[in-house]
């Protein structure tokens, strides 16, 4: 069986299960649903912006939100068509089927001889490829695409997450659960309820092995529907952004202190629809290449930020605090001497993913 029809499960549109494998959507539909989003207008796949937001978006509880202006609309330019890449799954190594009789009995070390060497073998051809996590906006021929069945589903689920994101305001987008985004798609109209098809397919990314992508790092969360609560949180003033009470609070407002008023809380708490949705839309702006959106940004259920890290930048700086050259700033040098900089994801890494010298370890 081919690697793409084993992680996606739609070369028939049935349900593959395996271990290790989950299928993202069992497409047994021959028409398009009619409750799909318009994927004509497709500019609420924007990033969402870096500018802090007023602090009447920061209602952690959520209080009756009122109307905004009808989402404006800008038509989409036609998805490019990523080559068509069925690369094989990393072949197991088998131990001999059969032992050539001798005239004196094997000893149980010859015997299990093979299956050593078939579990090192299998734990090296495991091993990320390094030159993906220095040219992480590369495309390589092993990346894993979305089916072509998907496509028109992953959008529609990231423009109706984008609605929701406008409703809720993006403060509260952060620390916002799956079972509350349901609800305000289902009562803002201008949203629209999440359609069943939608929901499996979200559903089946988060589940999705990751590492099958190509991301090697832990899973922290183990449901799609685990909520954050109030008192669990903390708003920090002029970022737009939220932290956990005690240790990332602490560290925060300690470095905070330590490195100078330039330093800036750049993204805290992400709960697992927030995760969903920049891991969505990053796989859009990566031509629905999953690997290639893995390498940028932890599959949702995987990022630390849902559990306690944070990232910080230079105030002032915007989309230049989430490259290379954070690192090269007066800030992060001081953050370094001072001992701070405990970075998870650092140059060459084994977990797959980009030098990340802005993401501070808290957990």
């Amino acid at each position: 069986m081919k690697r793409r029809d084993l992680l996606l499960g739609l070369a028939a549109g049935t349900a593959i299960t395996s271990a290790g494998s989950v299928l993202l959507y069992n497409a047994d539909q021959t028409k398009p649903d009619p409750r799909l989003l318009d994927l004509s207008s497709f500019d609420d796949l924007d990033p969402p912006p870096l500018d802090p937001p007023r602090d009447s978006e920061m209602r952690v509880a959520m209080p009756q939100l009122q109307p905004e202006a009808q989402i404006q609309q800008a038509q989409m330019p036609p998805a490019s068509q990523p080559a068509s890449i069925e690369a094989p799954l990393v072949e197991q190594l088998t131990a001999p089927t059969s032992i050539t009789q001798a005239p004196q009995a094997v000893t149980q070390a010859e015997t299990e001889t093979p299956a050593i060497e078939q579990v090192a073998a299998s734990k090296e051809a495991m091993k990320p490829n390094l030159d993906k996590v220095r040219f992480f906006e590369n495309e390589f021929a092993d990346d894993i695409y979305l089916a072509e069945e998907e496509k028109k589903v992953l959008l529609s689920v990231v423009l109706r997450l984008g609605r929701v994101q406008k409703v809720v305001g993006h403060g509260n987008f952060n620390v916002l659960s799956f079972d509350n985004a349901l609800a305000y798609a289902k009562k803002y109209s201008r949203v629209g309820e999440f359609t069943e098809v939608e929901k499996t397919f979200m559903e089946s990314i988060f589940e999705a092995q990751a590492s099958d992508y190509g991301f090697f790092g832990d899973k922290v969360s183990s449901k799609l529907t685990e909520n954050i609560s109030s008192g669990q949180i903390v708003k920090i003033p002029y970022s737009g952004h939220y932290l956990f009470k005690g240790d990332s609070v602490a560290y925060y407002n300690k470095l905070k202190k330590d490195v100078g008023k330039n330093i800036i809380l750049t993204s805290g708490i992400r709960s697992n629809v927030k995760q969903m949705y920049l891991f969505l839309n990053k796989a859009v702006h990566s031509e629905f290449n999953l690997s290639k959106a893995s390498r940028s940004l932890a599959p949702p259920g995987h990022s630390f930020h849902g559990i306690g890290d944070f990232d910080v930048g230079r105030v002032g700086w915007g989309h230049l605090n989430f490259t290379d050259k954070f690192s090269e700033t007066r800030e992060f040098k001081r953050m370094e001497d001072l001992g701070y900089v405990q970075i998870r994801y650092t140059t060459d890494n084994e977990l797959g993913v980009r030098y990340e010298p802005w993401h501070i370890k808290v957990v």
